[in-house]
């Protein structure tokens, strides 16, 4: 039983790295399943399309799912189009803000897309068709070789003996993909380590006080959602006895359209009012009336689990 809770308490303060890595592993099986079953290379002229098809098109798809299923993109665009919220806001602030937020959700939504063309890459099948049918790559690979070994290039995806006998000399197209593919990891992994200790490096707040926040950050949506359904299940419960019994409803506060759009927006930390989230904001400013409300501060980077805490991004 304690392995067990040492277990979940391990998965909890690492959610975020085991999701990725989830992630990472499905898209890694699913691109290993496309190489090995549904492609095949024509061999033909058709080689560079077929190839960059399977290369980058799964890539575009599973990163537009990836903007889909983060839910800071719809807490983003929620009403942000209404005409109430766009006489409210600054054009320019909200730019930037969404800016801001959308370079987040970039980052996060291109770990599974980098994942595929990485993984394929490696596994060499779609770039080797790709290249193959290339021109340029046609008139690298068969420089001084005669127009016999650009006409035998596009079918090497389909004979290895072809392969070594024109790759001999230099590189294979599969060593070339290979080589990428690592290239392309390492360069990620280099991006990700400096953005991260960047985004640390300017953080508003210490390491203990961040742990601090997250901590409260995920107390809050806890009890926010078991909060949100016991209301809801007493409205619905009354509304559903009334509508029976044919009786006029008691007094129930609900919060009002504008308390929801308040604790909705975005979160930015501002160093003079510290609050730990929009609902601590919300009460602490009397429920969003004082002028304190309506000052905005600077939205890091570092912060971001602020918003996610409420969204089970």
């Amino acid at each position: 039983m304690d392995r067990l809770r040492k277990a979940l308490d391990f998965c909890i303060r690492h959610q975020t790295i085991l999701g990725y890595s989830i992630v990472s592993l499905l898209t890694a099986a699913s691109e290993h399943i496309f190489s090995s079953v549904v492609f095949k290379c024509p061999c033909n002229s058709g080689n560079m399309l077929y190839g960059s098809v399977f290369l980058l098109v799964p890539a575009l798809i599973l990163l537009l799912l990836g903007y889909m299923v983060s839910a800071r993109t719809w807490r983003l665009l929620t009403g942000s189009c209404s005409l109430e919220k766009h006489h409210q806001c600054s054009p320019w602030g909200t730019c930037i803000r969404y800016s801001q937020v959308l370079v987040q959700v970039t980052a996060r939504a291109l770990v599974a897309p980098i994942t595929w063309i990485a993984v394929a890459l490696l596994g060499h099948s779609f770039y080797e068709c790709a290249a193959s049918g290339n021109s340029l790559i046609k008139r690298l690979f068969c420089k001084d070789k005669g127009p016999e070994c650009q006409e035998q290039l596009p079918k090497i995806p389909c004979d290895e003996k072809l392969s070594t006998n024109i790759s001999r000399g230099q590189l294979s197209l599969q060593a070339q993909s290979q080589l990428i593919g690592l290239f392309l990891i390492a360069s990620i992994m280099t991006v990700a380590l400096i953005a991260t200790c960047v985004s640390r490096c300017y953080s508003p707040v210490s390491y203990l006080q961040l742990r601090f926040w997250k901590i409260y950050s995920k107390k809050e949506q806890e009890l926010f959602e078991s909060k949100a359904k016991e209301h809801a299940t007493k409205l619905a419960e009354e509304n559903t006895k009334c509508f029976f019994e044919a009786t006029d409803p008691a007094p129930f506060h609900t919060p009002s359209n504008e308390d929801w759009q308040k604790i909705s927006f975005l979160y930015t930390f501002n160093s003079r009012e510290q609050y730990y989230s929009m609902i601590h904001k919300y009460v602490s400013t009397n429920r969003g009336k004082s002028a304190k409300f309506e000052e905005e501060g600077q939205d890091l980077t570092v912060l971001a689990f602020v918003d996610e805490a409420h969204t089970g991004d």
